[in-house]
């Protein structure tokens, strides 16, 4: 049965974090809420072009609490360090996978291989919530290279999926989750016909990067676009106009109440309070120096 389209919506413009990624934000927390449950923000930064320099282009130390990041890179190289004493370099098919959990600090900057020659930057990061009981769990973090993410081919060689989280056609992507959900990075043919299974019950959101798409025979979805379907059925129908690229976002909902503050996502106004007094006082520790940052 067809999950029924409950919105398409537009990206806002770009807009700059930091000086090295030029983003749209599909969707945040402060937007869509509960509805998106448990993802809270997704990003898509690029395509951008950027010439060689010798200075460093990204974002420095900033905190993060009570979820994950989870960045998926399609061109270019990004460095990240952490508190946790973790940091390295991820490239094209690469993704990064970070618990801030109970507090982390970190700095993501274009690679200096990457800086120095120059070229195109693309990439995603999505927000994942932590239920309340995982919120101060140790953070972490896991390096999930192309080579590792299970890829599976779509029937009739409409396309495949590269399998980052959760399952699909049998296929187990690497990364460790709290709660159960399915990241896919999704590339349809050109006239590509073909259907998901869904799991009926769970928040489901596709976010178009590339191309253009229709969806369940009525709804032509482009680049750009995030579409929120319902929670019930379990097939989705997609028929690609030409090359697309696509997010399959799908979770079980965390029925619970979510408190934002910038990098600080909690359950309530004392917990984002005692967020900011513990950033404060340095108890997210510190970044190591770049000399003494294994790379992972």
């Amino acid at each position: 049965m067809l999950k029924k389209i409950l919105g398409v919506y537009e990206a806002p413009r770009a807009h700059w974090v930091g000086n090295g990624f030029p983003v749209r934000s599909l969707f945040s927390y402060d937007n869509h809420g509960k509805a998106l449950s448990p993802f809270l923000l997704l990003d898509h930064a690029g395509p951008q072009n950027f010439t060689p320099t010798t200075g460093r282009r990204g974002v420095g130390e900033h905190p993060h609490r009570g979820f994950e990041t989870v960045t998926i890179v399609y061109e270019g190289e990004v460095a990240h360090r952490d508190s946790t004493g973790m940091g390295g370099i991820i490239g094209p098919g690469d993704v990064q996978w970070m618990t801030a959990a109970s507090g982390i600090l970190h700095e993501e900057y274009h690679s200096e291989a990457f800086a120095s020659r120059g070229g195109p930057l693309e990439m995603v990061q999505l927000w994942v919530n932590l239920p309340a009981r995982d919120k101060m769990s140790p953070p972490g973090y896991q390096t999930l290279l192309n080579a590792d993410i299970p890829q599976v081919d779509l029937p009739n060689g409409a396309g495949r999926v590269r399998v980052i989280a959760g399952n699909h056609g049998g296929s187990q992507g690497p990364a460790r989750t709290f709660t159960p959900i399915d990241v896919w990075d999704v590339k349809l043919r050109t006239g590509a016909v073909t259907e998901l299974q869904a799991q009926p019950g769970c928040t489901l959101a596709l976010v178009v990067l590339h191309g253009t798409v229709m969806i369940n025979g009525q709804e032509v979805v482009r680049a750009g676009q995030l579409v929120h379907m319902d929670r019930e059925a379990d097939t989705v129908h997609l028929e690609a106009n030409n090359e697309v690229t696509l997010l399959w976002l799908s979770g079980e909902p965390i029925d619970e109440p979510v408190v934002g503050y910038g990098p600080f996502v909690m359950n309530s106004e004392a917990e984002i309070q005692q967020a900011l007094d513990d950033f404060r006082s340095g108890s997210f520790g510190r970044i190591p120096a770049a000399e003494a940052v294994p790379v992972h």
